[in-house]
């Protein structure tokens, strides 16, 4: 009976041990796998900043926003590797992660919303200059009219709702939901991010960024978008910049209204404002294709997310 003790003591130990290393085994694989989704993203990141090696110079400009928006599907597409890496498919998520992550996608929609009326609005300003060029020879008063500054928009994003529970202290009921939440949080951050700095640059304004620098801090940890964003708000908000080809479009536009107003030819200041608008119009027509694309795209990975909810319930 002694022996049938200690032989099953042995085993049970042996078990144990077993267990334990297995256990270690796996928290170093999800380990692993959420350090190199971190290393995707700051590689992303990265490139981003050395895009401009001197940051004031192109920061909010129309191919730096460009470049800010062509994150989203980027840091995606490592979060979406790095659920495949873990064998951990959105059907086997606890139903508070489909959520957050559902959720997510539609901000995003509605962002993308908010960015495309910011280019709408854009669109008009480029054709009133449009119009004012058509009347300068002619009415140069009424052209006058039509040159007015572009002026910075008045825009709120509406930021409750942004910051959802689970981005909080919360107990996950496996090791891999723990590291697909942690994973959530780093996408969410630099998500939000990108439109603070569009719809700011887009808008004129500040407030859409500072209002998502509030919503990022809600999440309380380090994230790996801190680094960057330092070099942003001090373009944004300590040097208050405004968005690069809006400034030079204001420019022609008070040269060729002092131009006018001054008795002048207005040749040279009209050829010189068509020029810039020409050059407008085109970047213009890829930020608006670039961002319908995107709507498309995160609509179907949303869509995607709902068939799993589908069946997970049946």
């Amino acid at each position: 009976m002694v022996l049938m003790v200690q032989k099953l003591s042995k085993l049970y130990h042996k078990l144990e041990n077993h267990h334990h290393h297995h256990h270690r085994a796996e928290l170093d694989v999800l380990s692993a796998s959420l350090q190199a989704f971190r290393s995707d993203v700051s590689n992303c990141l990265s490139q981003l900043l050395s895009s401009n090696p001197n940051p004031g110079s192109e920061i909010l400009s129309f191919p730096w926003i460009q470049q800010c928006l062509e994150l989203l599907p980027l840091i995606n597409k490592a979060f979406l590797k790095l659920v495949k890496h873990i064998d951990y498919p959105m059907t086997s998520w606890e139903a508070a992660s489909l959520d957050h992550y559902l959720n997510y996608g539609l901000h995003v929609l509605e962002l993308l919303n908010s960015a495309s009326s910011s280019l709408s609005r854009l669109s008009q300003a480029r054709l009133s200059f449009a119009h004012a060029l058509s009347l300068v020879h002619n009415s140069p008063s009424m052209a006058i009219e039509h040159l007015k500054a572009i002026q910075p928009q008045s825009s709120s994003v509406d930021i409750k709702g942004l910051l959802d529970k689970e981005d909080r202290e919360e107990k996950f009921g496996s090791c891999k939901e723990r590291i697909v939440n942690e994973a959530m949080v780093e996408l969410k951050s630099i998500g939000f991010w990108v439109f603070g700095v569009v719809l700011a640059s887009l808008s004129g304004e500040t407030k859409p960024y500072l209002e998502m620098k509030q919503v990022i801090a809600g999440f309380n940890t380090a994230l790996l978008i801190d680094v960057i964003d330092s070099c942003v708000f001090d373009v944004l908000v300590e040097k208050g910049e405004t968005l690069k080809e809006v400034k030079e479009l204001n420019d022609a536009a008070n040269c060729l209204v002092s131009a006018i107003v001054a008795g002048e030819t207005s040749d040279a200041a009209a050829m010189d404002m068509e020029g810039k608008l020409g050059d407008f119009e085109k970047q213009m027509e890829v930020l608006e294709k670039q961002v319908d694309a995107l709507f498309s795209k995160v609509l179907a990975t949303r869509n995607e997310g709902l068939h799993c909810v589908r069946q997970r319930k049946q």
